[in-house]
């Protein structure tokens, strides 16, 4: 396998690179990481121009700028040892500012996990509350609901055609009572005559007449 690794100086000038033939070393690198000789030609060659080169981003100077001082051993060593090659990676700036990042994320991730932990006790409390709080108005609606349906049940039942046809035949009953009971006062001459006659008529009139309709409604419901 042939690499090289470019230099560029104060001046901008790319200067001659590094060849080394027959170096062979056993990388810890996926094969993909390994650029193969025939992608790793001269600058004349290469898919990236010089210009391309020339007008890198200072990320990508400053990595250079840290492997052109190395020697074909020290390069080999990347290659090969992968604690050697994490040494230098971790010494980017680029690298400890990502490392520094990452840290106070950690660090505040832990203290908002704490902080959810010391309220962890209150949230609890106060579901709890909520449950003792939910159940009893639900305890105190259905017993309004209970006693409104016993309501409408009342008022149901009570304009049903049975109950309507019994409360018929009471009011029959009870007009005949009071025209007995008025019959009896005249004959102990408890009222006057013209007093009688009028309130006895009216009293057989309604006895008769709630009678009939009592009679007409038994044999409608049959």
């Amino acid at each position: 396998m042939s690499w090289r690794i470019p230099f560029v100086t104060g001046t901008d000038q790319v200067q001659t690179p590094l060849r080394t033939q027959g170096i062979q070393t056993q990388s810890w690198y996926p094969d993909s990481v390994i650029l193969p000789s025939s992608q790793t030609s001269a600058y004349g060659t290469s898919s990236r121009s010089e210009p391309a080169l020339l007008t890198a981003d200072a990320e990508s100077e400053g990595i250079i700028s840290r492997l052109k001082d190395k020697s074909v051993d020290g390069l080999k060593k990347l290659l090969s040892d992968k604690d050697a090659y994490n040494a230098l990676l971790n010494s980017l700036d680029e690298v400890k500012n990502q490392n520094h990042t990452y840290e106070g994320l950690q660090k505040e991730t832990l203290q908002l996990a704490e902080a959810n932990a010391e309220k962890e006790a209150s949230i609890i409390e106060l579901k709890n509350q909520s449950t003792i709080i939910r159940t009893s108005e639900l305890a105190s609606a259905q017993e309004k609901l209970a006693e409104l349906l016993r309501q409408r049940d009342e008022i149901i039942n009570s304009y049903s055609l049975r109950n309507l046809i019994d409360k018929l035949k009471e009011a029959a009953y009870k007009a005949d009572q009071e025209s007995d009971i008025l019959q009896t006062k005249i004959l102990k001459e408890e009222v006057d005559i013209h007093t009688f006659i009028q309130d006895y008529k009216n009293l057989r009139i309604a006895h008769h007449r709630r009678t009939l309709l009592h009679l007409a409604a038994k044999t409608s419901v049959r």
